[in-house]
């Protein structure tokens, strides 16, 4: 059995300010660093065989923190970045709503029917993901995987994992900066033991 370790990034200063990060990119906040440190200690006893980051510098920064003193090796995967959102990126999202009303409501509303303003939509995200899942799959049969990647690409696999279609991929929980999901896969089925947990954060507390 092959158990997957998901987490999204750490807080980041444009989280903050609201705005849309996409493929772009920006630094963690010290929360977000603390946040990463706190996980990677709540995960201090787990033995990983690799850890699986997209490739963005928020990512790759929160799975050297996570990783801690380990010598398990971080693997960047192009396939694990967030959702392109295209003009959007780096506009705070009252600005976005304001330029593109409509599309900017599907992205929350009608996820199957959003039209990407020069990003992508959710089904060729989908897409993607699922090409780097069935990479990690075929790499590893068995074991402990660490997963670090954004938002929109955990709700796509938590959306996949449970058959559900992608019209529902904004059903709860919302999935934290840092929050821990994990699922057990084998012999072709898939079961969530934790969805978007957050409890090392509120021991930090």
């Amino acid at each position: 059995m092959l158990t997957l370790y998901i987490t999204r990034h750490g807080e980041t200063i444009w989280n903050t300010e609201r705005r849309m990060k996409g493929w772009a990119d920006s630094p963690l906040t010290k929360k977000g660093i603390k946040n990463a440190a706190s996980l990677g200690g709540r995960m201090k006893q787990i033995n990983l065989d690799a850890i699986y980051a997209s490739s963005s510098k928020r990512t790759e920064e929160t799975a050297n923190l996570i990783r801690g003193d380990r010598d398990t090796p971080i693997i960047l995967n192009d396939d694990l970045k967030e959702i392109n959102m295209g003009e959007w990126e780096g506009k705070r999202f009252l600005q976005s709503r304001g330029n593109y009303p409509e599309a900017f409501h599907s992205f929350w509303n009608t996820p199957h029917l959003y039209k990407p303003v020069g990003g992508e939509s959710f089904e060729q995200l989908k897409d993607r993901v699922l090409k780097a899942m069935n990479f990690i799959q075929e790499e590893h049969t068995s074991g402990n995987v660490l997963v670090v990647t954004h938002s929109v690409v955990i709700k796509t696999l938590l959306a996949f994992f449970k058959n559900s279609p992608l019209e529902n991929i904004w059903d709860p929980p919302y999935i934290h900066d840092t929050s821990l999901t994990v699922v057990e896969l084998g012999e072709g089925k898939s079961n969530i033991v934790i969805e978007g947990d957050i409890s090392h954060r509120n021991e930090q507390m």
